[in-house]
């Protein structure tokens, strides 16, 4: 199973959002809105993500190819 990444964009502000939609925000590694993180694929990861929809963007990235080649 090949592994994925989510690309995680804050959007919006946590200004005059409740603590706990503060706190999801942080825990998914977001400090400002534009900022961007990527996180793996989890369930975990994935819950966070649907308690803060109003608040990020994100998306699904496939695991790049590992191009591992010999060096002689």
């Amino acid at each position: 199973m090949a592994d994925k990444t989510l690309r995680i964009t804050q959007t919006r502000s946590v200004i005059g959002r409740t603590q706990d939609q503060r706190a999801t925000v942080r825990s998914l590694g977001l400090k400002r809105i534009r900022h961007t993180v990527e996180q793996p694929d989890r369930p975990e990861i994935r819950g966070m993500l649907r308690k803060v929809p109003h608040l990020v963007e994100w998306e699904v990235l496939d695991a790049a190819p590992s191009s591992t080649q010999d060096e002689a």
